[in-house]
């Protein structure tokens, strides 16, 4: 078998029909996105692979496989940073305003050191993590001192996943081919390539909910809170009950989140796609009591993950309490 037919053992396990295919397990995921990211598959077989899985549905045995093979293949950074709080943004065109950016920078301003990671996004009509971040100051990261500096400076950095995984960041780009999203971008949120000992995720559906978590199980994730996020970023829709898949300290739980007050009347997708809203409200510019009930919501969900308050309401007290107290020229 030569290195471009790699790939065909995996396929046939996935796609020999009802009766004899199964789902391939940790260490067989693993050598497979392995020979992915090592160039060692033919285009064809990158496609069939990631299809055939996408149409039986990723688990998380899976998952954790890809992640271990992902990790193996992240770019050299040297001694890695501390990290409190992973946050993957993995949509790539945002329906709506990222309002989850200006959680992370609240919680930043407020000591917690966070790295987030994503795709640069796409379309005009969209504000991307990466232009909203842009406007206060945030570009993206470009090496491991670069890395340093920022968390240094502001206790928040971006980082490409071209930088960290190119050959990870290159499946991406197989969506417009395929008409699909690919198991690559269950991966990707996954990830956590700083070790940071809490991680939180928005997903698209309620079902990788439990997917994820259990994904974080087997790759031994301290602390982690999973939920059905606005375009499928880490973002409470505060109109609606939110529920929360939790790991606190190796443990496994769930919590449900209340609609808050405020947050009536929520539409996030009429709002114009314009950066300027997202500075304009830190800065005072003007009052938007759902967008801000967005944020805080978020930055709630954030603190109890965080251990920093003991319950939803205190979380989501303390959070408000950081948003009127919060330093409206620190990013400038």
């Amino acid at each position: 078998m030569t290195e471009q037919n790699a790939l065909a053992p995996f396929i046939r396990t996935l796609g020999r029909g009802p009766n004899l295919s199964r789902a391939l397990t940790r260490a067989e995921a693993a050598a497979a996105m392995g020979h992915i990211l090592q160039g060692q598959a033919a285009p064809v077989q990158i496609g069939a692979l990631l299809m055939l899985m996408r149409y039986r549905g990723e688990t998380a045995e899976e998952l954790a496989g890809f992640v271990d093979a992902a990790r193996r293949a992240l770019a050299p950074t040297g001694v890695p940073p501390a990290v409190d709080l992973d946050w993957p943004s993995y949509a790539d065109k945002h329906q709506q305003l990222p309002w989850f950016v200006l959680a992370a920078l609240l919680l930043a301003a407020n000591g917690v050191r966070i790295v987030m990671h994503g795709i640069a996004g796409q379309g005009e009509s969209s504000v991307t993590t990466r232009a909203a971040l842009a406007a206060f100051g945030a570009t993206p990261c470009t090496g491991s001192n670069d890395l340093a500096a920022h968390l240094s400076a502001a206790n928040v950095a971006y980082v490409g996943l071209e930088t960290l995984c190119p050959p990870l960041a290159r499946l991406f780009d197989l969506r417009p081919l395929l008409g699909l999203r690919t198991p690559a971008n269950s991966l990707a949120r996954a990830l956590n390539p700083f070790a940071a000992t809490a991680q939180i995720q928005g997903v698209f559906h309620p079902p990788y909910r439990a997917l994820h978590l259990h994904t974080a199980l087997l790759l031994a994730q301290p602390n982690a809170a999973i939920f059905k996020g606005g375009g499928g970023e880490a973002q409470r829709n505060p109109d609606k009950p939110c529920r929360v898949a939790t790991i606190s300290a190796g443990t496994a739980g769930e919590a449900d989140w209340p609609a808050l007050p405020d947050g009536a009347g929520f539409r996030p997708r009429e709002e114009p796609a314009e950066v300027a809203r997202l500075t304009g409200l830190w800065r005072g510019a003007f009052e938007a009591p759902a967008a801000i009930a967005a944020v805080t919501g978020t930055v709630a969900v954030a603190l109890k993950l965080l251990g920093r308050a003991a319950d939803r309401e205190s979380a989501q007290a303390q959070a408000e309490a950081l948003w009127h107290e919060r330093d409206k020229r620190r990013f400038d």
